[in-house]
């Protein structure tokens, strides 16, 4: 009896797996990932100047090594983007060509693009940019530009844009993570007390047009 109820109580789990892969499958979806959300290391033997990911059509091109420098990006009117392929160059180039936006700054680390003397909701006039602290009022907007404190590893920052938000959580899209990195990652997001907050501990906060 009891070997009969075992193989009843295995064979509903194998249909129950069955469907949950048909409905995946159905759905266009990377049952893996599905299954593990945990970010898997690019496998491809990707080359500098590569192009990896991209958002509005502005590409992320891959860079190697963090420290890596192809040469500087000026556009065509003399603004300066940024160093080939760096973090900051990205979220510049997105800004200009999608936002059509220029720094009055367009200089600086990516952690210098915060500025800590500011309040919550303040414009931030070297960046010509609204910027919000972590946590703040405003909740996160895709397109927002968010800006990461230096670490002991990495002491000039890093910043990214908002690709995706929900009540629970965002998506990055960043240019520069690492050679083995992926160019999207996602970060719990919650309001306590009023305030929305990001939970990454070297998110200082972001900014918007």
């Amino acid at each position: 009896m009891k070997r009969k109820v075992l193989i009843l109580i295995i064979s509903l789990f194998l249909i129950i797996i069955s469907v949950l892969v048909l409905m995946l499958k159905n759905k266009n979806t990377d049952v893996a990932s599905y299954i593990d959300k945990k970010p898997v290391e690019n496998t491809k033997d990707f080359t500098i100047g590569d192009k990896v990911d991209s958002l509005n059509g502005v590409y992320v091109y891959y860079n190697g090594p963090v420290n890596n420098v192809v040469g500087r990006n000026v556009a065509a009117d003399g603004y300066n983007i940024g160093q080939k392929y760096q973090c900051v160059e990205f979220v510049k180039r997105y800004y200009y060509q999608f936002l059509h936006h220029k720094m009055p700054d367009s200089y600086g680390h990516a952690k210098d693009f915060f500025d800590t003397k500011l309040k919550d909701g303040q414009k931030n006039n070297s960046r010509g940019l609204t910027q919000y602290c972590n946590p703040s009022r405003s909740k996160p907007k895709i397109n927002d530009l968010v800006i990461y404190g230096g670490t002991k590893y990495n002491p000039y920052g890093h910043v990214a844009i908002i690709s995706y938000v929900s009540n629970h959580e965002i998506e990055i899209i960043q240019q520069n993570p690492g050679p083995n990195a992926i160019s999207r990652v996602k970060y719990p997001l919650e309001r306590v007390n009023g305030k929305w907050k990001i939970h990454n501990e070297n998110i200082s906060g972001w900014l918007r047009k």
